[in-house]
């Protein structure tokens, strides 16, 4: 089993940078992969990041390249998802993920095993 708990959304204008955090529990975190996705209102779950076990491989959508960076204390069992130029169409629930069958990331949520409850981030234009 592993509880994940995320933490960091808020409201923020366009433009402005928010970090998120997802504190993990329940099984070596250094083990296995993670990701973070969101659902915005009225739309399917999309993938936003990926993050090897050992964070030196990482992953993004293409909306978000060059904009968000996923990164992960294993010390501290926590993945992050710093995010900055947020846009208006950044707003969404943020969920983060682990892959517990797999160090490597996936871009697909199906592939995912464990979910945390999400946080909300809305970006004022």
């Amino acid at each position: 089993q592993v509880q994940l708990v995320e933490s960091g959304g808020g409201l923020v204008q366009a433009g402005g940078s928010l970090r998120l955090s997802c504190a993990a529990s329940g099984r070596t975190f250094s083990s296995y992969a993670m990701g973070w996705f969101r659902q915005a209102p009225g739309k399917e779950r999309e993938f936003v990041a990926a993050i090897r076990w050992s964070g030196g491989s990482t992953y993004y959508t293409d909306s978000v390249k060059g904009r968000f960076t996923i990164s992960r204390d294993n010390a501290k069992n926590t993945v992050y998802l710093q995010m900055n130029s947020l846009k208006p169409e950044d707003t969404a629930v943020y969920y983060c993920a682990a892959d517990i069958n797999s160090p490597h990331g996936s871009s697909w949520s199906w592939a995912y095993d464990y979910w945390g409850q999400g946080t909300q981030v809305t970006v004022s234009s």
